[in-house]
């Protein structure tokens, strides 16, 4: 499924916050054990331990032209090096399924393949809270993470439900199937229809990108491609609108099995 795009240009202040400035602020941050999601590294700058300790701690590192920091940057004084860092821990698998232990269901669960709008990542987020899911799931790579402005357009959820960024998508969906979980990912081309997927068993609804949908080995790990009956003449919906139409006909299921 070809999800729409929010066009929205991100202003530097949305993320005011969460983003560290200069080499010993950084370097800091990466040996205090916080969860980072990147770090932009101006190209030609003195970065090397920098880099290294993020190696060590498996944060990923952008190179890039000088003028990207200035913008970036809110006081101008990034010394060439911005970390952006979460907003909020980051959990484990194990957490996410330790919440659906607790509460005696079948996990339910949201994989995010590609996300890179941080209104829409809110809105997911936010959608699963209110759905009752016990997890979201987002890549480490080519993915927003939990930045100040996704906080904000999850408008509260974050503090209710937890999110692991996993360092290969791949590999997780493998985990996730290999402890019982069935994966339905979303596609206009869906072999079964929303309303006859299954998702009172354990399940995870896998979102893919703004503009590309689904990627080839994220779709092929999939059980199910589940098509939203559509009816006007607009032939995709948003990303976040999706995950919630998903999210809440896995609701109306379980509580018709209940």
């Amino acid at each position: 499924m070809a999800y729409e795009k929010n066009n929205r240009r991100r202003s530097p202040a949305e993320d005011d916050g969460t983003l560290i400035e200069g080499r010993n602020a950084v370097l800091e941050l990466l040996r205090a054990g916080r969860a980072v999601d990147k770090i932009f590294l101006a190209g030609g700058a003195r970065g090397g331990d920098i880099a290294a300790e993020a190696k060590k701690n498996g944060v990923p590192v952008v190179v890039c032209d000088r003028r990207k920091l200035d913008h970036m940057s809110p006081t101008g004084s990034h010394q060439g090096v911005i970390a952006q860092a979460a907003a909020q821990q980051y959990v484990s698998l194990d957490d996410i399924f330790r919440v659906a232990e607790a509460r005696g269901e079948p996990p339910l669960l949201v994989v995010c393949d590609g996300i890179e709008d941080p209104h829409n990542l809110g809105a997911i987020i936010r959608s699963a809270e209110t759905a009752g899911a016990h997890g979201i799931i987002i890549p480490k790579r080519r993915a927003v993470g939990l930045t100040a402005a996704v906080a904000r357009a999850a408008a509260g959820a974050l503090a209710h439900i937890g999110v692991h960024k996993a360092g290969n998508l791949a590999g997780t969906l493998d985990t996730l199937r290999e402890r019982g979980v069935w994966l339905f990912g979303a596609e206009a081309d869906g072999n079964v229809s929303l309303y006859e997927a299954a998702f009172d068993r354990p399940a995870a609804i896998v979102i893919g990108s703004e503009g590309q949908g689904l990627g080839r080995l994220t779709r092929e790990k999939c059980d199910y491609i589940v098509s939203i009956p559509l009816r006007g003449r607009v032939n995709s919906l948003n990303a976040s609108n999706a995950a919630a139409v998903m999210l809440f006909e896995a609701v109306r299921r379980r509580m018709k099995a209940d």
